[in-house]
């Protein structure tokens, strides 16, 4: 059995501008990514994911390879994506749910908000392993935070979704804790 959401049944007031820009720099550095080879690519994962040994440790790469400070890693590491489907999924949750939280919350706050529950999930994830050099890249930990927020401020809402058995399917509203608590 598997569901894909595919809306909420929440209505906004306004364009989601931020998101939508958030999402279209993901798939713009995404396809980038793509557009290098083997080891250009591993590069640019070390150069712009964040790496914790190299943010909490003082490690470095070499000097030629640094392109942003390593600071700016917490958010470089937001917009890039492993394959297809770590992409896919966070832009098609981000999509769904950020709408409702810019709304609720105005542009310039979900900015903020954005890169702070990012930024606290890098942290937290290095914590784990401060002496780590395995680069962490992706949206999730933000998207983690915004569907957090999105509990928080529609709690009885509904997502709809496909609902899919062997060769059965089915759209069905589901609340949204499930299915966040899902994605979780």
């Amino acid at each position: 059995m598997f569901f894909l959401p595919l809306f909420d049944e929440n209505a906004t007031g306004r364009k989601p501008i931020i998101v939508w820009l958030i999402i279209a720099a993901c798939i713009s550095a995404f396809f980038w990514q793509q557009s290098l080879d083997g080891i250009a690519a591993n590069l640019a994962v070390y150069q712009f994911g964040f790496v914790p040994a190299i943010v909490l440790q003082g490690e470095t790469l070499p000097a030629e390879f640094i392109i942003v400070p390593t600071w700016a890693t917490f958010v470089t590491s937001m917009f890039l994506h492993g394959g297809w489907l770590h992409l896919g999924g966070n832009m098609l949750y981000l999509w769904i749910f950020s709408d409702n939280v810019e709304d609720s919350i105005g542009r310039g706050k979900f900015i903020i908000f954005y890169l702070l529950c990012g930024l606290a999930a890098a942290l937290a994830q290095a914590l784990v392993d401060v002496e780590s050099l395995t680069p962490m890249i992706g949206a999730s930990g933000a998207i983690a935070g915004v569907l957090g927020g999105y509990l928080l401020l529609h709690p009885r809402a509904n997502v709809r979704c496909i609902v899919g058995f062997f060769i059965f399917f089915k759209t069905i509203n589901i609340p949204a804790f499930l299915v966040l608590g899902l994605w979780i």
